[in-house]
């Protein structure tokens, strides 16, 4: 039954390869070894406290350490049984932060004891042990992959800079662009969204203030310390910033922020992913074949756009589990009930599939090849679209009425190149002006298209100059 092909979700079945990276994060036993880690790096900051009478040598220090440092299967399994059935003298405690306390016991000197988990509240713990998860998931699986889509745009972008393609707009034909630049626009703004990725990732907060956080229980007991202090000190040293105001928890607007920025992110792969699926439905992409791939269980040639799909799907059902999530972090009742504490454990679901949407997506792109002849096709069937050019250049010409002129024959008719030519040759106008409207041919018509791939380089050198600020 622990074959993944009895999983209930698909994310830990079907697609278990896919979305292995994230187990070192989003885990069960990831969070209970963050916790280890919270535990121990704020009992190391007690024993440096001057009115705390517990003293550390450096190797005992480095002894603590290793135990989140090397926590494995075995080490959660022990928690896992002190929570869930009891451990050697330790009864179940029902309780999974109280079974990670009794675990550091078993892992401690007895003078440590009573010093671990001291005038903590669990959230305490885990507010700072999911901010590190959710933080290296980040950094380590899923912002790389959204910069590898981002490059495998960019790489089109500037291979096709100048293949010229019909533009869209209501779906019906507008002025010609190239397919280089409608990948750096995506390239563009997912480069953006990385940027409020990041932003939102330093924006991390924590806060071990005690079980209405107020200090109430460190106060009491050992008065002359600076717990406020003593707080920063310790979500500083791990690496966020200090909220020094709270209940009993940590309010999650942070997580919200970020939430909502991988959303938008989402978003723009889902653009682009459905602008993938239209370009090959109307023949302007290719989709290479893969050797032995089945397009159809009944139609031989079918050759389907699955990856973009996939994506697609994916990504849509990340982003309603975010906006969930990011509603749910926000809100609790007075200082504190459970709903965020249970929906926080389907945060890896969500980066599940993400993770999923990115993989997929950068599979379709390897797959694409536009089209040049299809696209040039395609142009010639629609030279209507120069009506926009004349009328234009018309109205440099003096010709206010040049709008309506072409406007009644060209609106919702296919013409002729010839037909176009005839509509201006009846015009007084200069022969040279004429020569130049004729030399018009729609596959030339698409302005800077292609000199504006390179703001795409502009944009990256901007980010990285305001990084260095």
């Amino acid at each position: 039954m622990d074959d993944p092909l009895f999983a209930i979700s698909a994310i830990d079945g079907r697609y278990a390869e896919d979305t292995f990276p994230l187990r070192k994060y989003m885990s069960e036993a990831a969070l209970m070894r963050e916790r280890v880690k919270v535990e121990v790096e704020y009992l190391i900051s007690l024993s440096e406290e001057e009115h705390i009478s517990l003293e550390l040598l450096e190797k005992e220090i480095e002894s603590l350490r290793k135990i989140y440092v090397d926590f494995d299967e075995a080490g959660a399994e022990i928690i896992k049984n002190i929570e869930k059935v009891g451990y050697r003298e330790y009864k179940a405690t029902n309780h999974d932060v109280k079974a990670i306390e009794y675990f550091l016991r078993e892992r401690t000197p007895e003078k440590m004891h009573q010093w671990i988990h001291f005038g903590l509240t669990s959230e305490d713990v885990t507010n700072i042990a999911y901010r590190i998860l959710i933080r290296d998931a980040m950094e380590e699986v899923l912002v790389p992959s959204i910069l590898a889509i981002k490059n495998a745009i960019e790489g089109l972008a500037k291979e096709f800079r100048d293949r010229p393609m019909i533009s869209l707009t209501h779906g019906q034909p507008a002025t010609p662009t190239t397919f280089g630049k409608e990948m750096a626009i995506y390239a563009s703004r997912l480069g953006y969204m990385l940027q409020m990725i990041e932003y939102a990732m330093n924006e991390l907060g924590g806060k071990i203030s005690g079980a209405s956080g107020n200090y109430a229980a460190q106060v009491v007991a050992v008065p002359e310390v600076d717990w406020p202090g003593l707080s920063r000190k310790v979500v500083e040293k791990l690496g966020f910033k200090h909220i020094p105001l709270t209940t009993q928890i940590n309010p999650g607007d942070d997580l919200a922020i970020l939430f909502s920025m991988m959303q938008i992110a989402n978003q723009i792969v889902i653009d682009l992913n459905r602008d993938m699926w239209m370009y090959i439905s109307n023949k302007q992409i290719v989709l290479r074949k893969e050797e032995g791939e089945t397009g159809s269980s009944t139609m031989p040639h079918k050759v389907n756009p699955i990856d973009f799909e996939n994506a697609e799907g994916n990504l849509g059902k990340a982003n309603n589990d975010l906006k969930f999530l990011a509603e749910s972090v926000t809100v609790s009742r007075l200082q504190r009930d459970l709903v965020s504490s249970t929906v926080k454990r389907n945060i890896g679901s969500a980066f599940a599939h993400c993770l999923l949407g990115y993989c997929k997506t950068k599979n379709g792109l390897s797959k694409i090849e536009p089209d040049g002849d299809q696209m040039v096709e395609v142009l010639s069937e629609n030279v209507e679209i120069l009506s926009e050019a004349y009328q234009t250049i018309l109205r440099r010409e003096g010709y206010h009425d040049a709008y309506e002129i072409l406007k009644s024959k060209t609106r919702g008719k296919s013409v002729s190149l010839e037909e176009l030519h005839g509509t201006i040759e009846g015009l007084e106008i200069k022969e040279e002006i004429l020569t130049e409207m004729k030399c018009l041919v729609p596959e030339e018509y698409f302005g800077l298209a292609d000199k504006l791939v390179d703001e795409i380089d502009h944009l990256t050198k901007q980010m990285k100059d305001s990084d260095k600020k």
